[in-house]
């Protein structure tokens, strides 16, 4: 299969820290083993602590606070700090909630890797977190903390997705369901905050030198594109879908983009890819399937202003909201924040946060809704009260399974799920989720982090229209 160059794709920064090459004027060394950081043992009274700190949600705004770069010194040292400020008591409320499941379930190997993963990262984290950030030198060491932090985590999805299913009998679907749409939402925030601060690491003005010239872009603030443009990451999207749609069963739908496909606005690049990959592998696999080739998918670019609620949160296909929360708003249960789902498993008190609700901003922000309509027949009425399960999945045990084990689907001769094999957010592997059902519920947690949403509405026989709305940074002047 055929590479397929991503350049606007921020990652890229990132991958940088994890594989050392040769920069313009020096060399990124940031990929040392994990044995080469100074490390702190996690005792359960470190854990007790954190985990009953409340986690205040995350905004947009928080990321874009310190600066656009390349940062002063100064700027680059608060960042850090902010960095470091944040994440050990998120690393804290992930290691309670794991132990809160039942305890034959977190024993399952992979689980309780998970677990240990978190132990690790945050063993990294506390001999920094008495202290403050204060020359560069130290900046470069904990940004290395970041890298592995980023690297000990990034194929948590596919591992608990294994997990899961081995322990299957011992917890409900539902309740699998709940656990991981709390934990992977937290699983965003955390590393879009260890992200952020090394892309601005090397984008700022003290290490600006060790990256090549041609991979700067004015318009990023760190993970952040100020301008970016949804239009060219749907066409982006378009050519990697259909491509595999092509090379497996010979077909490509066309997609045709209307609305204002030259708009632009502030938000996470790499979080709007994955949500449209997912709605596009939906889109084209089920006008193949359908027989409907011939019929474009039509998608639909509209700005959505300032103080409007005329877009859909994310619904559960029949036209009204699957969330009661308001629109616009970001709270700790949107952001994975709250620990109550693996207290309901097990009947404990859940930790009750502060601050449950803000907006995205002071006011509210530009952003943008698409809409994705397709001729593919629709979803079943059947299917339709399970699309943002992260268990329900057209797959069997034995194609799941084999799909976890590296096979690819069309290795185990259902060739038309093959489209579900070709994405991963945050660093999965390409072939780790597919088939497993969990490409519409992460998209929806992606798309409401940050006050979005994404709503389903399915004409059975005919199509489905998917709309995404994302909320903005807003205007950054800095």
């Amino acid at each position: 299969m055929a590479q397929v160059q991503r350049p606007f794709l921020i990652q890229s920064r990132c991958i940088r820290l994890l594989c050392p090459r040769q920069a313009s004027r020096g060399k990124v060394v940031f990929a040392r083993g994990r044995h080469s950081l100074h490390t702190r043992t996690v005792t359960d009274h470190d854990i007790a602590h954190l985990a009953s700190l409340p986690l205040h949600p995350l905004t947009l705004a928080d990321l874009v606070k310190h600066g656009r770069p390349p940062l002063t010194t100064q700027q680059l040292l608060s960042s850090a700090n902010f960095t470091l400020s944040i994440l050990p008591a998120r690393l804290a409320h992930r290691i309670k909630s794991l132990r809160n499941l039942p305890f034959i379930v977190v024993s399952n190997p992979h689980i309780s890797k998970i677990h240990s993963n978190y132990i690790h990262s945050l063993s990294t984290l506390l001999p920094w977190a008495e202290r403050e950030i204060t020359t560069l030198e130290d900046e470069v060491k904990f940004t290395e903390v970041m890298a592995d932090l980023v690297h000990t985590h990034s194929n948590t999805i596919s591992i608990l997705a294994r997990g899961f299913i081995e322990a299957r009998k011992y917890i409900s679907p539902k309740d699998v369901t709940r656990f991981l749409d709390e934990h992977l939402r937290a699983r965003i925030g955390t590393r879009l905050i260890a992200e952020q601060h090394l892309a601005l690491h090397f984008s700022s003005q003290p290490h600006k030198e060790m990256m090549h010239e041609d991979h700067a872009h004015p318009g990023f603030i760190g993970v952040i594109d100020t301008q970016l443009k949804p239009a060219r990451i749907i066409r982006h999207c378009e050519n990697v879908v259909g491509e595999i749609c092509e090379l497996n069963y010979g077909v490509r739908p066309h997609v045709v983009i209307n609305g204002e496909p030259d708009y632009t606005f502030a938000h996470v690049p790499m979080h709007l890819e994955y949500i449209i990959t997912e709605l596009l592998k939906n889109a084209f696999r089920a006008t193949v399937e359908g027989g409907m080739e011939k019929e474009p998918i039509e998608i639909t670019i509209a700005p959505l202003g300032t103080n409007s609620n005329s877009s859909p949160s994310s619904g559960n296909g029949d036209g009204h909201s699957a969330r009661t929360t308001p629109d616009e708003t970001i709270t700790n249960q949107t952001q994975g924040n709250t620990d109550v789902a693996s207290t309901n498993i097990t009947g404990a008190t859940p930790t009750l946060q502060t601050d449950d609700a803000i907006r995205p901003l002071e006011h509210s922000t530009p952003g943008v809704t698409i809409r994705i309509r397709d001729r593919g027949g629709g979803i079943s009425p059947e299917n339709m009260e399970r699309i943002w399960d992260y268990s329900f999945t057209t797959f069997n045990d034995e194609e799941a399974t084999s799909t976890l084990n590296g096979q690819s689907p069309q290795d185990s001769g259902n060739g038309m799920d093959a489209l579900n094999a070709i994405s991963g957010p945050g660093g999965e592997r390409k072939h780790s989720l597919a088939g497993l059902g969990y490409g519409l519920p992460l998209s929806r947690a992606y798309a409401e982090y940050f006050g979005g949403g994404i709503h389903v509405q399915s004409l059975w026989g005919w199509g489905t229209d998917v709309y995404l709305k994302l909320r903005g940074v807003g205007r950054v002047d800095v």
